[in-house]
């Protein structure tokens, strides 16, 4: 992987050195080249940076004992000063390198390039051939006889500007702003734009996460709010780390950005069995587009890190078969990293095509939310990524989201000649936006598996079919159901009130005899949003409550569970589970803020000789496998644990392209069952760390 990862930043450097000159941009003008423009300037300016870099360039002795023959780029910028700067050499050896370097130094400062009238840089790549016997040659002639120096060191010029050499780019634009490209997922990142999105008479809809650019720009000026934050930086390194993307490549009808993702941070958790807590994420993310149907990103990860205690149990309880010691949640399957720790690698990718403004296809390997609220009953993004397709329809008031997506199940009873056990996973979402005020939306999913070799069962295929009958036409026992309504009120522009009711399964007979019956597997949330609360700009303070039924999410058959890699697809704590959240999220420029306090109520099995019944709180069990009682069942049965977690981050944006920031993060976190078992037990964490971060996704530590 590193040395994957040292090739593909080799590459960057070296395209991020590319020209971008078009329409109303201008080249660099030096003074022999005054009154000339577009092509002739191009030439003219092609020509003396030949001539400049030919008339000093010495190759050096130890490269000419080689017998040296051959040719290698130089790639370079002229700034918005005029000055050339040396960007990236390929030449086979570093005294090559160091004589380049020493050649750019002593480039002339010329007239900057300019665009639309406006000093800019922009960067020119050109070929140096070894041995130097036609420049030499010019040089000299460009002694004894000017004009006949010009005329061949045009030509020359000329020549050098082959197929490669003659693409023109346009200057970088932010066209993603106005793509179909998704916005990474990040609760913070969302809440800046959240309250333009929910407007009255916006004809928005918010559940269907990630949005796209496309979608949230009608509404939010991205342009403008990027612009904000921009610092007045004008070397190159000063904008590359401040304001732009590594790379930014645009030309006609096409785009595309590349940057380097971080997440190194440290820390200390007390107690803990290890000093410190610490990550060590290296990767690369590439988005871009393709005319004005096609965008697409993926990004590659490789991480080691070590967490609090209370985390590293937790990911290791959920360990799949095979001898990988842990899941890290969110993430995937790690494996042992040095005695302590895991290594843990990522990727994520997505390829979306929009023929029309009514549609648009996403081919995709990530995660998927559905709702309004910080968690979610019908979808949430807490497992880790899986391959999917998704189908978005939109038109009139409405939004129709149909997800097909590929699941693993790792448990060692799926688990065949070391193959974990693949399942599927189809939704449909409806969002209708009843009027200014009020959308009511339907959610249904199903879960089935390779049963008698049903593979990918095209009856959930179509996206207009009802799963329910599907569902019992293939024996209910062959797939895992799910029914949800979800609405969303806008009281006004500052506070929307939110709502998911998702029903699992449902007897009505139990529910007229008032028993509380194991059968009625249901679960509900409310929640309210208040935008620029207190009369403070950019502050959103948010509440929500969650409640879900035990045994919900679970099915007969335990592989048709509701889950992905031994994590939930809907709420992160499973079943017979209770919480109520408050959060406030804030930001002004580049320095945000966030604090989330949870309560929440879980009922845990006790997993001892003596008490080893399923309480419903572990979807992945089946629940007719020693289920305790058939009435009478109701949240917090079991091992009744409270759980209190205060969550504080702040911190300042470094770069806006890659949501790359400086945080500090304190988590307390109070633990309290009823009963101490081997893996749940009364507990008291503080966890403190400070790092950077590209916040691209919802990292979860509320557990």
């Amino acid at each position: 992987m590193k040395k994957y990862l040292n090739h593909i930043a080799l590459l960057l450097l070296t395209i991020s050195t590319w020209a971008q000159t078009k329409n109303t941009e201008q080249f660099p003008v030096f003074t022999s080249c005054e009154g000339k423009f577009n092509q002739e300037l191009a030439s003219c300016f092609y020509t003396e940076v030949q001539q400049e870099i030919f008339s000093r360039f010495k190759v050096p002795q130890s490269v000419q004992d080689l017998n040296f023959k051959g040719s290698f780029f130089v790639l370079f910028e002229v700034n918005n000063q005029g000055k050339f700067v040396l960007q990236y050499v390929n030449a086979p050896y570093p005294e090559l390198n160091d004589e380049c370097r020493r050649v750019f130094d002593e480039m002339p400062k010329i007239n900057p390039p300019t665009y639309a009238g406006n000093a800019t840089y922009s960067r020119y790549s050109i070929k140096i051939a070894i041995p130097l016997t036609n420049a030499n040659a010019i040089s000299n002639m460009a002694a004894e006889n000017q004009d006949d120096a010009k005329t061949m060191l045009t030509e020359s010029a000329e020549q050098k500007l082959n197929e490669l050499d003659s693409i023109q780019y346009h200057q970088f634009k932010n066209p993603q702003f106005k793509s179909k490209l998704n916005i990474p997922f990040s609760h913070s990142y969302y809440a800046q734009f959240d309250m333009e999105m929910n407007q009255k008479g916006a004809n928005s809809h918010t559940a269907s996460k990630p949005f796209t650019y496309a979608e949230v720009n009608q509404y939010y000026d991205f342009e403008k709010e990027n612009e904000t934050v921009l610092k007045d930086k004008t070397s190159w390194w000063g904008r590359k780390f401040w304001n732009e993307h590594l790379v930014d490549i645009q030309g006609d009808n096409y785009w595309f950005t590349i940057n380097p993702i971080l997440d190194v941070q440290v820390g200390r958790s007390d107690p803990s069995e290890a000093d410190y807590t610490y990550q060590n994420t290296r990767g690369i993310q590439v988005q871009g587009g393709i005319g004005r149907d096609v965008s697409f990103t993926t990004s590659v990860y490789e991480s080691q890190g070590r967490f609090a205690d209370y985390y590293n149990r937790y990911a290791e309880s959920i360990r799949p078969s095979g001898g990988n010691p842990a899941i890290i949640p969110g993430i995937g399957i790690a494996k042992e990293f040095k005695t302590d720790s895991y290594d843990f690698p990522l990727a994520d990718a997505n390829l979306t095509y929009s023929p029309g403004k009514f549609f648009d296809f996403q081919l995709g390997y990530g995660r998927n939310f559905i709702g309004d609220g910080y968690r979610s009953l019908f979808v949430a993004d807490g497992a880790s990524p899986y391959p999917f397709f998704k189908i978005n329809t939109k038109f009139w008031k409405i939004k129709y989201t149909n997800t097909y997506m590929w699941l693993k199940d790792v448990t060692p009873e799926a688990t065949v000649d070391g193959t974990y056990a693949t399942k599927y996973m189809a939704n449909h979402y409806l969002s209708w936006n009843v009027s200014n005020r009020l959308n009511i939306s339907f959610f249904e999913s199903v879960v089935w598996t390779n049963t008698n070799n049903r593979g990918f069962d095209f009856s959930f295929a179509n996206p207009l079919i009802f799963y329910r009958t599907v569902e019992f036409n293939s024996s209910s026992k062959s797939g895992n159901a799910l029914l949800g309504i979800a609405t969303k009120y806008k009281w006004s522009n500052r506070i929307n009130l939110y709502a998911q009711f998702l029903i699992d399964e449902f007897a009505v007979s139990d529910i007229r005899a008032s028993n509380k019956s194991w059968r009625n597997k249901f679960g509900y949330q409310i929640g309210a949003k208040y935008y620029n609360a207190f009369n403070v700009d950019n502050l959103l303070f948010q509440i929500e409550y969650n409640r879900i039924r035990p045994y919900v999410y679970s099915h007969s058959t335990p592989i048709t569970n509701y889950g992905h890699n031994n994590q939930s697809i809907g709420h992160q704590w499973g079943g017979n589970t209770s919480e109520l959240l408050a959060i406030a999220r804030y930001h002004k420029g580049r320095w945000f803020g966030d604090v989330k306090v949870t309560y929440g109520i879980r009922g845990l099995d006790f997993n001892t000789e003596e008490d080893n019944f399923n309480y419903g709180g572990n979807l992945f069990i089946g629940y007719n496998e020693d289920r305790p009682f058939d009435t009478n069942v109701k949240i917090g049965q079991g091992n009744k644990t409270t759980i209190f977690i205060a969550d504080i981050q702040a911190g300042y944006l470094i770069n806006p392209t890659n949501n790359l920031k400086f945080f500090g993060s304190l988590i307390y976190r109070n633990f309290d069952p009823m009963q101490n078992t081997a893996i749940a037990f009364k507990e008291n964490t503080t966890w403190f760390s400070v790092g950077v971060r590209a916040d691209l996704f919802n990292f979860y530590f509320d557990y």
